[in-house]
């Protein structure tokens, strides 16, 4: 299966809004409730993609060593789970909770947050100022799986370093690669 990139979100633009469900503790989550006053880190994730596996302990370090600065963080899976029934919310569960996901991971059973987004694979990252609008868009860093580079986040960390200290986001922004989502028909 061919790799895709990210659509790039506009900069500038406002994050959309969303209510979604916690597929860890059945909880709803809106974006109001859990944004953050400084940046709020949205991912595109889920379970079985190749590209999503390579970076999951990244996602974890960069969660922990970033929400203690106040930084939110919230993992969204939106792909189609009668096809990919990996990706279902009880699956979603036990990965979060293998990996010790310190953040939600919610389930988009519709789309619609994916579709508001323009999220085109897994993974897809998105990073939004205290205001919630958008300051990067685009990938975790340059490794792939098989090429190599070691996954270390440098991407979103220059950013929300950035961010932390009142500069301006770096602009040259890369699009995440990875996989499709998987669209219901």
């Amino acid at each position: 299966m061919p790799a895709v990139e990210s659509n790039m979100f506009p900069l500038g633009k406002k994050a959309p809004s969303f209510e979604l469900v916690n597929a860890v503790d059945g909880k709803t989550v809106r974006l109001g409730d859990i944004k953050s006053d400084i940046a709020t880190v949205i991912m595109f994730i889920c379970n079985h993609c190749p590209f999503v596996k390579h970076v999951q302990e990244e996602l974890v370090r960069l969660a922990n060593d970033y929400q203690p600065k106040g930084i939110s963080f919230i993992a969204i899976n939106s792909n189609d789970v009668e096809k990919y029934p990996d990706d279902s919310p009880e699956n979603m569960k036990k990965v979060a909770e293998e990996l010790g996901y310190p953040f939600p991971y919610l389930f988009d059973e519709t789309q619609e947050v994916a579709k508001a987004y323009q999220a085109a694979c897994t993974p897809d990252f998105y990073i939004f100022d205290g205001e919630l609008k958008c300051v990067y868009r685009g990938q975790l860093d340059d490794s792939r799986p098989n090429n190599g580079k070691p996954v270390t986040g440098e991407s979103l960390r220059a950013a929300l370093d950035a961010l932390l200290h009142n500069e301006p986001v770096p602009e040259n922004q890369k699009p995440s690669i990875g996989c499709s989502i998987k669209w219901k028909e």
